[in-house]
């Protein structure tokens, strides 16, 4: 329990924490991994080379001091972060060294505004915070080891099939190397999957929805080649699109994540991805097609053109399964073959006006792609009134503000 004096303390640091978050985390970063470079073996590099890592544990620092009186307020987002820890590995002793880095780095960044008596009220803040941190996380832990065909950290699955979705994207089939069953998942659920890459010092972990529906024998990941395979990020999907075959192994974890649909449910749903963001609708609107067939569905896909656009065919026998379902697909460019398409909608970007076209009173509003796609759709179906219950949303890698 913290005292009113260091809660008083903690809130006294949030306008600094406004113009300085992004600053402190970065020097967090570089020191941490200076002095533990095994760490990289578990961070995404791609996040760190773009800022992503350091951009959103800024923001969860501000919303602990800005709740430090109310951390319960803050369960649901620290809920979501130790799913994401609890998938890549991170354990207990890893969160002193943090603490430790972390002070280290507000003391360097602040200089002689961080008193002792800001740094003691930050050390007992974080002890709180990482407590929660390890008891939600150790329950994650214990609940994947524990479900059927369920284990802790990572494990060997052997690529089954290799399957070109579009020009971008590529689906693999994966299927436990011991021969044992896959554990069961929620649909909109990822893994985290491990690889060494020739010629790279350290491991590399990427986090891939999972695109199929639960109680298959395999796991199935779809994965976007980024172009420029010389970043972190386009290392990983080139070296899974290029050197990955049918018979690679590759480790991965026990499905995790709280972006999840009620397949059963009757509610209708309303699924708007951009690109890639697509993948944990697949294996939601394949749920509901197999639980229940008659639950009014929109599935919207904003891809940059027809050539982009995955699972169409696969879309379209879904479609046919669903008996109330509509399929619509939203290009950036349109060939002249695309707009004698029935399930073309649009060329351009979902605006707010397709939105108010397709809104459904009651509905669950799904949304998923990359960050500028997300504020534009979410902003949209605030301003369109939807309640904010009702709308849902996925980030590709560490959580960012929305807010613009």
């Amino acid at each position: 329990m913290l005292s009113r004096n260091t809660i008083d303390t903690i809130v006294s640091t949030v306008p600094v924490l406004e113009v300085k978050g992004t600053e402190i985390t970065t020097v967090f970063y570089r020191n941490l991994f200076s002095s533990h470079p095994e760490l990289l073996n578990i961070f995404n590099h791609a996040n760190q080379q773009k800022g992503r890592q350091q951009t959103a544990l800024a923001n969860t620092i501000l919303a602990a001091a800005v709740y430090i009186d109310n951390l319960e307020a803050i369960i649901p987002a620290v809920k979501q972060i130790a799913h994401k820890h609890r998938s890549l590995g991170v354990k207990p002793e890893h969160y002193p060294i943090v603490g430790e880095h972390l002070l280290g780095a507000i003391k360097e960044v602040l200089g002689n505004a961080a008193t002792d008596e800001i740094i003691g009220a930050w050390a007992d803040a974080y002890g709180v915070i990482a407590d929660a941190f390890i008891g939600i996380e150790k329950e994650m832990y214990e609940e994947a080891a524990s479900q059927p065909a369920g284990w802790e950290d990572f494990k060997e699955f052997t690529v089954t099939d290799k399957v070109k979705e579009s020009d971008v994207i590529t689906s693999f089939y994966l299927k436990p190397s011991d021969g044992s069953t896959v554990p069961a998942f929620l649909p909109g659920q990822y893994i985290t999957v491990r690889i060494g890459i020739p010629g790279e010092e350290y491991l590399m972990n990427r986090q891939y929805s999972l695109s199929a529906a639960p109680g298959k024998d395999y796991f199935r990941i779809s994965v976007k080649r980024e172009s420029e395979e010389n970043t972190p990020e386009g290392k990983v999907s080139n070296y899974l699109h290029d050197a990955v075959e049918a018979g690679s192994i590759i480790e991965v974890t026990v499905p995790a994540g709280d972006f999840v649909l009620a397949a059963d449910a009757d509610e209708p749903v309303v699924f708007l991805s951009g690109g890639v963001g697509i993948t944990p609708f697949m294996s939601m609107i394949n749920s509901i097609a197999e639980q229940n067939p008659g639950r009014k569905v929109e599935f919207i896909n904003a891809s940059r053109s027809s050539s982009h656009q995955p699972f169409k065919e696969e879309l379209s026998s879904l479609e046919a399964e669903l008996e109330n379902s509509k399929l619509l697909y939203v290009y950036e460019k349109a060939k002249e073959t695309d707009r004698q398409d029935a399930r073309f909608a649009k060329e351009g970007y979902i605006d707010a006006d397709f939105l108010r076209e397709i809104l459904i009173d009651g509905a669950d509003y799904y949304v998923c792609g990359p960050v500028p796609f997300l504020r534009a759709i979410v902003k949209g179906l605030k301003e369109l009134h939807v309640e904010e219950s009702k709308i849902h949303f996925e980030f590709f890698g560490p959580s960012l503000n929305l807010e613009v």
